[in-house]
This record gives structure tokens, sequence and C-alpha cells, in this order.
């Protein structure tokens, strides 16, 4: 209770210094967690309340205070945005990597998902793509649905645009994810990202992880994935 107290005055202080010097603030205030974009209960009942809670104040909050913490022992972070270290995740060490890529993967999962009948549906130019590489929406949902399932231990599933243009549909370990410069990674840029460690759907599924993942389409933002699809290929 004291050290929060004494916090709020503690930041406010330093940030008043760093613009009276004119001077950019450091790395570590850069680095927060952001809101749910809905209410905790919103996804119920596929996902319920007290899940969403604990995985994003508790389990996405732990990333980013741990990377955080990681910036003075490695200052190159400084210069890097969340997007921009993915890329170069290699070149630091284990601990930036889990909690880097914890905090990109969570961050990107709560804008896939939205209240059921919210999400909207694919736009044409994506199912063009998706019947194109899949053959069909239900065939991709099949693919992905078994690469999910089959992630063994803790880890994400992800549907992924290649540097072709193609569509993939792969699968990571712990918190790595398709953007990151690591051996053994497909890489492309992640269009939907599912994760698939139990602390997403344990209290709901037990040990129960294929009904997690059927319930979970209903929860799509195809919005925000058509989004994803259409930058993507800006550039290509």
């Amino acid at each position: 209770m004291l050290f929060r107290l004494l916090a709020r005055p503690l930041l406010a202080g330093l940030t008043a210094l760093w613009l009276l010097f004119g001077t950019a603030l450091p790395a570590w205030a850069e680095f927060s967690l952001p809101p749910l974009p809905y209410a905790a209960t919103a996804l119920e009942p596929a996902i319920d309340a007290t899940t969403m809670t604990i995985h994003h104040d508790r389990h996405h909050g732990a990333y980013v205070s741990n990377l955080n913490g990681q910036i003075a022992a490695n200052p190159a972070l400084a210069d890097l945005s969340l997007d921009a270290l993915q890329g170069q995740i290699s070149a630091f060490p284990l601990a930036v990597r889990n909690n880097g890529g914890g905090h990109w993967n969570h961050s990107q999962f709560w804008a896939v998902l939205a209240p059921a009948g919210q999400g909207g549906t694919p736009s044409p130019e994506l199912l063009a793509a998706i019947n194109k590489n899949f053959g069909s929406l239900e065939a991709l949902q099949t693919q992905f649905n078994q690469a999910a399932a089959a992630r063994f231990g803790s880890g994400w599933a992800w549907l992924i645009r290649k540097a072709d243009g193609s569509l993939a549909i792969t699968s990571t370990a712990n918190q790595d994810n398709p953007l990151m410069d690591l051996p053994g990674i497909e890489r492309g840029v992640p269009l939907l990202g599912l994760d698939v460690w139990e602390h997403a759907y344990y209290l709901k599924y037990q040990n129960r992880r294929p009904d997690y993942i059927k319930a979970w389409w209903a929860l799509v933002n195809w919005n925000e994935v058509n989004g994803r699809w259409a930058r993507a290929g800006v550039g290509a």
C-alpha cells in the first residue's frame, strides 16, 4: 500500500524532470499494458470473465512488467518498438524473448477477439486467398484447429501471410511468434493468433483444449483480421 501511494508521485516527478530538460522518456515508460477493448464479461460464455481478468491483468501484466525490468540490462531496447523487437529477438537474452513475445502475442490476441456476432466476416479479398490456399474457410478452420490442439505444452497457433503473399497455418512454442528471427519458426505476418496456454482456458475447459478452440471461433474479430491482411499486402 505504501509503495502504491509513493509510486505515482515519484513517476510524476521523474516525468516532469525529463520534460523540463527536453529529453525523451526512457523506454521503460513505453511498454505498457493495453486495456481490453471490451468488458471482461463480453466474451462469455465462450471465455468467462474470471479467465479474461486473470489472463489480462496478471499474465499479460506480468510480461509487460518483466520486459520493462530487462531494459536496464539491455539498453538497445530503448530504440525499438515492440513490433521491431520481434524481428530482432535473437539478439537478446531469453528473458527478453519470453516477455517481449508474451507482450506482443497477448496484445494482438485481445484485438482479434470480439463479442459473438460483432466480429464480422472475412473480406472478399481475404476469403479469396483462404479459398485459394485451403479450399474453403471450413478447411482452414479444420487445419487451424489441428495445429492448435497438437501444440504440445504451451504455445500459440497462427494464420500468417508469408512473404510470397500466400497464407499458411503454423504454431509456435511458449511465447514465440512468426515475426521472430529464430531457427525453426515459419515466418510471416500474423493475421490471427490463438493462445493455447492453459491459463487461457483451464478454469472453464480444464483439459478440454479442443472444446476451447471450437468455442473460440465464434469470437474471432474478422474485421481486425481483414485489416491485418490488407496492411500486410501494402508494398508486397
